[in-house]
């Protein structure tokens, strides 16, 4: 089978690693993977044909002689590291790809895409969310003459919640603390605004469970920038189990770990008290009101994703969902299908393209959801 390209991945953790199968696993993609922890690499040193390299991202001039040659880079690292890679894959020639929900780590891999050269991109914000739930968003909004509101919920959950948070860790456990402590965009009668995370508390009905949705930080990705002007109302939340909302109010509010000198020590209690689950589920679902052809409509697209066993290993349905998305952009990047160079958004993905790629077929085989 012939290569379509040459990618190198940063990072080998729960998402890292299974991003490396995929892209190993269909054929197309030669491979180098980058790891600071060495035991990390054991878990696809054995795959054919990988090249691995074991230090510190932070080394620039080593991650320069890495990537150098590549045609593209997957950062898998936590979001602070991200701007770093994407400096020194502007100057590399090499196109970069993340799955950030960070807002501040975007707009600087945005400023690196400004210098890109004729073939290179930039694209952050590549898992579920941001990620998916945009394309799919995206998608819904143009059935319509005229928008109204564009509504997200995303939800990543134990399948067999058992505490009282009714929640286990399922993904990177920095990316939850930004989520439920960073400012929330949001659009609201006509305006651009950010919104508090944690409050907008709402229940949500599928499949006759009753669920709470709150704001959290990071998961419209650009759609508040590429929709202004053209919608009343434009928000993202994230799905829990009820009662969960109330308790990381108290632990990030009112005791005041959310503060920022305060993050290190609340991801230490969450990794240390709240077991890791690979037994999950992960829920999408968009909303849209508009106007067709005159009348005032709603579409509604839900789906839901199981964790599963694929070659005889357990994948949580967030790994699953998170490193395919990734893997699907990355697809269409090398079939041509995505702008040249630059800085590339979810909205610039055709919700058909990318469920026709061999890793979209995640999505396009979800459960659907019956909304009550």
């Amino acid at each position: 089978m012939a290569i379509a390209g040459r990618v190198v991945v940063i990072g080998c953790g729960k998402i890292g690693s299974a991003i490396i199968k995929l892209l190993h696993g269909c054929g197309r993609y030669q491979l180098k993977v980058v790891e600071q922890h060495s035991p990390l690499l054991d878990s696809v040193s054995h795959l054919d044909g990988i090249v691995t390299e074991s230090f510190a991202v932070q080394d620039e001039a080593h991650l320069r002689r890495a990537i150098t040659g590549w045609d593209a880079v997957v950062s898998a690292c936590s979001y602070d590291v991200n701007p770093l890679i994407a400096r020194v894959c502007g100057e590399a020639g090499c196109s970069y790809f993340d799955l950030t929900e960070d807002v501040e780590t975007t707009r600087s891999i945005r400023a690196v895409a400004e210098k890109a050269r004729d073939g290179q991109i930039f694209m952050p914000q590549c898992g579920l969310a941001p990620g998916f739930i945009g394309i799919l968003a995206w998608d819904l909004t143009r059935h319509f003459d005229k928008l109204d509101a564009v509504k997200m919920r995303v939800g990543a959950l134990p399948k067999y919640p058992t505490n009282r948070m009714m929640y286990n860790l399922t993904w990177s456990t920095d990316g939850l603390i930004n989520e439920y402590c960073n400012l929330c965009e949001a659009i609201q009668d006509h305006r651009r605004i950010d919104l508090v995370a944690l409050e907008g508390l709402e229940q949500i009905s599928l499949d006759g469970v009753v669920y709470e949705a709150f704001n959290t930080s990071g998961g419209l990705g650009t759609l508040c920038e590429t929709l202004r002007g053209l919608v009343r109302e434009l928000n993202y939340k994230t799905v829990r189990y009820r009662g969960h909302q109330y308790l990381m109010q108290f632990l990030i509010r009112e005791l005041l770990m959310g503060d920022q000198h305060k993050r290190p020590l609340l991801k230490s209690i969450l990794e240390e008290a709240v077991p890791m689950t690979r037994q999950d589920v992960v829920l999408t679902f968009a909303s849209v009101s508009g106007w067709r052809d005159g009348q005032f409509e709603q579409l509604t697209d839900a789906r839901k994703i199981y964790h599963r066993t694929i070659d005889g290993e357990s994948w949580s349905s967030i790994q699953l969902t998170t490193a395919s998305s990734l893997c699907a952009v990355v697809d269409l990047h090398f079939a041509g299908k995505l702008p040249k160079r630059g800085f590339v958004r979810q909205e610039d993905v055709e919700l058909a393209e990318f469920l026709a790629t061999e890793f979209g077929e995640v999505y396009k085989t979800a459960e659907p959801i019956q909304h009550a």
